[in-house]
């Protein structure tokens, strides 16, 4: 780039990162001097805002740049992480927001005190924060701030060394991003996230249009006929067992996991319990399930471009990482850089400052408050939260960087430290809700049996399962551990949750019929990218399907409206 090309992009950049922090500002001004106000933003978010917030919060750089890359050297079948949360997002938003919302919870380990006791919000509390505080912030920040290097080139930029510029480009993207979390509290997150998920819309659509455009010479049509007409086992989401996602972990462990992520994960369901009453946050919930329909066409599809454009005849780059950022730089134009490289730096922002604002909001309510055992003033809480905030950023600072001399170990890190918290969270928040004798003490006997379990099984025994799978098996004998001391030693007491709504917990009229809805499309976006759809071309079978499934949604929508039109 030139130089001044370099001073546009930045300045750019600048101009609309400043915007949306304005807009924050104003957004924000004098709505977050009380403990709801800054921890759930005043229980006062739309529908819009919600989903705009879980999107950006889940979408990150490094989606970018691994699911492109998976779509350049692989296939699709990667989108079953993405797609296949559509089905979570529908329990979320039928199962587990009514009763989160009717107890005013503000934490999941608040929720779990209610329903067992507070050793078990002990238990949950020390999983979130081990999780969130030595690998999860720290690798988002890192992954992030590595996907502006490989994008931007920033080393040559700068004229600095790679080590050094990912030193530089973590402290940059973590300050700003901090700033909004310490400073804005959820409003202030959920506010920016929102317009950089329209951001981020626009440029998930540009890039696949003009990539499709450049491989069809100048002719978006003819773009289209190339990807469907050759090399079409990229465009296979059925994944066989030699695949990375193979297609039979979508019934058993992915299931339970996106159920974690989108139900119970403090930092991404923070802000459907700020929701400004159930109607909302179910419209909130389950449109950002149909955003991540979008997932497959905005981060996957420019991969299978990339693979035309550079990998047919021979793999034209040396790492599958740079398929999206070769694409980016060929097709966009050089006046929409700066625009560019602030959505993809408020997507890392996202990522970043929600699970700052999260595992600050955990410490603060669930160890802070509980240790002073009196009743502690709304600024004291806030103020401790900021402080909370800036320590955890800070040490977050430190150790990203480090992860650089480990490159090839961050995502077996994040998978293994995730296997730790996510089973033995959904095992419990299930149990607890669909079972009323089961006590505490199955609870913790089922929480320390996983970490020691999954302990032995990653680091002592050679266990020849795939990772998806053992969260099934794992789960299914928590269930059991649960059960079990729930017929031996039952709880006496008939229910535990407190009724203690501060919002209209009335549903959403429409919410089982978006719901069957959602479920239809995530079928047939299935069945577009399989066998008998797009790989060996659309043809009657294909047809017939999906005219069953749309029958059968039709049918079930009108039922369920009619159904909730009588209450």
């Amino acid at each position: 780039m030139e130089t001044n090309d370099i001073l546009f992009t930045l300045a750019s950049c600048i101009f609309f990162m400043a915007l949306v922090g304005w807009i924050s500002y104003q957004k924000t001004k004098g709505s977050v001097d009380d403990k709801d106000g800054y921890f759930l933003a005043g229980r006062g978010l739309t529908g819009t805002f919600i989903a705009g917030s879980m999107l950006l919060t889940n979408l990150s750089a490094e989606q970018l740049i691994g699911l492109n890359g998976s779509a350049y050297g692989f296939n699709m079948t990667a989108m079953a992480w993405e797609v296949t949360a559509g089905f979570a997002t529908i329990v979320m938003a039928l199962v587990f927001l009514p009763r989160y919302l009717s107890g005013a919870f503000t934490t999941l380990p608040g929720f779990l005190k209610d329903r067992y006791d507070d050793d078990v919000r002990r238990l949950t509390v020390i999983l979130f924060m081990f999780g969130y505080g030595l690998v999860t912030i720290p690798s988002v920040l890192y992954s992030g701030s590595l996907a502006v290097l490989k994008l931007f080139d920033v080393p040559s930029l700068l004229n600095l060394a790679k080590e050094t510029s990912i030193i530089v480009t973590v402290l940059i993207v973590g300050s700003v991003g901090a700033i909004y979390a310490v400073f804005g509290g959820l409003k202030a997150v959920v506010v920016s996230d929102t317009i950089n998920g329209i951001g981020l819309l626009i440029i998930g659509i540009l890039v696949p249009t003009l990539g499709l455009m450049l491989l069809g010479d100048g002719s978006f049509v003819e773009g289209v006929v190339t990807i469907t007409s050759t090399n079409t086992d990229k465009l296979n989401a059925i994944g066989s067992s030699s695949d990375t996602v193979p297609f039979g972990t979508i019934f058993t462990g992915m299931i339970l996991a996106n159920l974690f992520y989108w139900g119970t994960n403090q930092y991404v369901i923070q802000r459907t319990l700020g929701a400004r009453n159930l109607k909302e946050g179910q419209k909130g919930v389950l449109l950002s399930g149909y955003f991540k329909l979008l997932v497959p066409f905005m981060m996957m599809v420019p991969g299978v471009i990339a693979f035309h454009l550079y990998g047919v005849e021979g793999d034209k780059l040396p790492s599958i990482d740079l398929a999206y950022p070769q694409l980016v730089k060929d097709v966009l134009p050089w006046y929409l850089s700066g625009f560019f490289l602030a959505v993809l730096l408020g997507a890392v922002f996202s990522s970043f400052n929600s699970l700052l604002n999260s595992a600050a909001t955990l410490f603060v309510l669930d160890v802070y408050q509980p240790l002073k055992k009196k009743v502690i003033g709304d600024q004291e809480l806030i103020k401790v939260a900021k402080i909370a905030s800036v320590v955890i950023a800070l040490f977050s600072f430190v150790v990203a960087p480090l992860l650089q001399y480990a490159p090839e170990g961050l995502w077996q890190i994040i998978r293994i430290f995730t296997g730790f918290y996510n089973i033995p969270v959904i095992t419990i928040v299930l149990v607890g809700l669909f079972t009323k004798r089961v006590p505490a003490i199955g609870a913790k006997v089922a929480i320390i049996f996983h970490v020691i379990a999954y302990g032995l099984i990653k680091f002592v025994f050679d266990v020849n399962l795939h990772f998806i799978h053992l969260y099934a098996v794992l789960f299914l004998i928590e269930v059991a551990i649960m059960l079990y001391f729930g017929f031996v030693q039952p709880r006496k007491k008939g229910d535990y949750f407190k009724e203690d709504a501060k919002v209209d917990l009335t549903p959403w009229k429409y919410s089982w019929a978006a719901s069957s809805t959602l479920f239809s499309c995530i079928v047939i976006v299935y069945l577009v990218f399989s066998p008998i759809g797009l790989v060996n071309g659309i043809g009657t079978t294909f047809w017939m399907l999906s005219t069953i499934v749309l029958a059968v949604n039709a049918l079930f929508s009108i039922w369920s409206v009619r159904k909730l039109s009588l209450f």
